[in-house]
């Protein structure tokens, strides 16, 4: 049985009954359903469907699209190594199952809605390694455990003048902030960009993503648009149709977003905060009136026991880990502490909005893995009754008691490698799988010639 998925606070404007879609079709109002799925590195792949083929057929019985969307890199080249899709097996298809309840308006896009999809295999089964189905399992135990999981995540991102054209014809170089100052909190300068961010908070709003405010952030042209929090499957299908939104809205407008970990060396990083609390039939789990419970206790001790083994899905690529330097605004190590942004886990909150910050993963985070990494971690926590230990009070940079986060992709897949717990947590198979996929992540770094080897190499090597 599918555990209830209650959505969260802020309104359901802009999603769609299949009544509404079918009302929005004869009337001529929407005419492209666009289906689709989160790959393994969090982008959207499916296709764009004529409404009335979607109501007639894929309502129904879905679409296929080739199984190697699943075991690919970043360029779009199959990677060997990988069981559910090889040269081997002919790289066949699998199933793309929408899920109607993410039915919705797509506002920026012209007559154009957007369903989310579940892949499948030819049975009806669930391809375990898919990023959503490795959150919806998670979500799942943490309903026999008798909680509901709330989550949010903060998104950080850059925008630049220049478009996506010009930005690769500049080699992704020298590009331009849309403000060429630090506009953190900074009204002045997010009018500049107002027309920008503007239409982000409201296409988004009418999207169906209820939005709580947008800022400017800690570097130049940096913004961030914060969304209210949902159950753990509903808040990361909005963190994906948001973060896709945004570069779409870029595009539109003759500019460039990036949601990269660290656009440049001399940038400050762009992170992806994760909250969450879990729920029981009394409310906040984490709090009884106003005193902590064991249960914080024991999922913030689980959240520390494990996120190193997991950093995997925390930070997934070789730019996730150029973002952790001290005084940075990023964390360097997994200590918790009470309303502390040095600290990994800082806990925020009052009353039923008590809850735990992760402060780690970067902006390039798949939110399905990220989700699920902090909410296997966690509810092992309590099924344990682990400790946290005891709080970090003062700079947590330079604190010698806090452990430290991993440095490097290389160092994730080691602790990925050999986590028994990983392996436990997600199934032989979504283990093995992402092994994978940060093996050929860290391989395709190292074939790469730098510009940082030319410049110091080329004549005085």
């Amino acid at each position: 049985m599918t555990a209830e998925r209650p959505g969260g606070p802020g309104g359901t404007a802009g999603m769609l009954s299949l009544d509404d879609l079918k009302d929005e079709a004869e009337s001529g109002a929407i005419d492209t359903v666009v289906a689709a799925f989160t790959d393994m590195q969090g982008r959207l792949f499916g296709k764009r469907i004529q409404v009335n083929y979607f109501l007639d057929e894929v309502t129904e019985h879905g679409i296929e699209g080739c199984d190697y969307l699943l075991a690919l890199d970043m360029e779009m080249e199959p990677v060997p190594g990988y069981e559910m899709a090889n040269w081997e097996k002919g790289y066949g298809d699998f199933g793309i199952a929408p899920d109607m309840a993410t039915l919705r308006r797509i506002p920026w896009l012209d007559r154009t809605a957007m369903v989310l999809c579940d892949v499948v295999n030819h049975d009806g089964s669930p391809v375990v390694a898919s990023p959503r189905q490795v959150l919806i399992a998670q979500y799942e135990r943490a309903a026999e455990m008798g909680y509901t999981p709330f989550f949010a995540s903060e998104l950080e991102f850059y925008l630049y003048k220049e478009s996506y054209a010009e930005a690769h014809e500049k080699d992704y170089r020298d590009l331009t902030p849309t403000i060429p100052y630090i506009l953190d909190y900074h009204v002045l300068a997010t009018t500049m960009d107002e027309a920008y961010l503007g239409p982000i908070r409201r296409g988004m709003q009418a999207a169906g993503i209820p939005v709580e405010f947008s800022k400017g952030e800690a570097w130049y042209g940096q913004h961030e648009v914060n969304t209210r929090y949902a159950d753990a499957v509903t808040s990361a299908d909005r963190h994906t149709i948001y973060k896709n939104g945004v570069k779409e809205i870029a595009f539109l407008n003759g500019i460039s977003a990036s949601f990269m970990a660290k656009p440049s060396e001399k940038d400050i990083g762009s992170s992806c905060h994760i909250h969450s609390s879990l729920f029981g039939e009394d409310g906040n789990s984490f709090v009884d009136g106003h005193d902590e419970t064991d249960t914080f206790r024991h999922y913030l001790g689980g959240l520390r026991a494990h996120i190193r083994e997991l950093s995997l899905f925390i930070a997934p690529s070789v730019n996730s880990y150029k973002r952790y330097a001290a005084e940075s605004w990023a964390p360097t190590s997994v200590a918790w502490a009470r309303d502390n942004r040095t600290a990994g886990f800082r806990i925020v909150g009052h009353g039923q909005g008590h809850r735990v910050e992760c402060r780690i993963p970067g902006a390039d985070v798949n939110p399905y893995l990220g989700y699920a990494a902090l909410l296997a971690a966690g509810l092992d926590g309590i099924e344990n009754q682990l400790d946290p230990g005891p709080e970090l009070i003062g700079n947590a940079y330079e604190a010698a008691e806090a452990e430290p986060f991993p440095s490097s992709l290389k160092e994730a897949l080691q602790l990925w490698e050999g986590s028994e717990f990983a392996k436990q947590a997600f199934g032989e198979a979504v283990h093995k799988h992402y092994l994978n996929y940060g093996r050929y992540e860290q391989q395709d770094y190292e074939r790469v010639v730098t510009d940082y080897e030319r410049r110091r190499m080329f004549e005085r090597g």
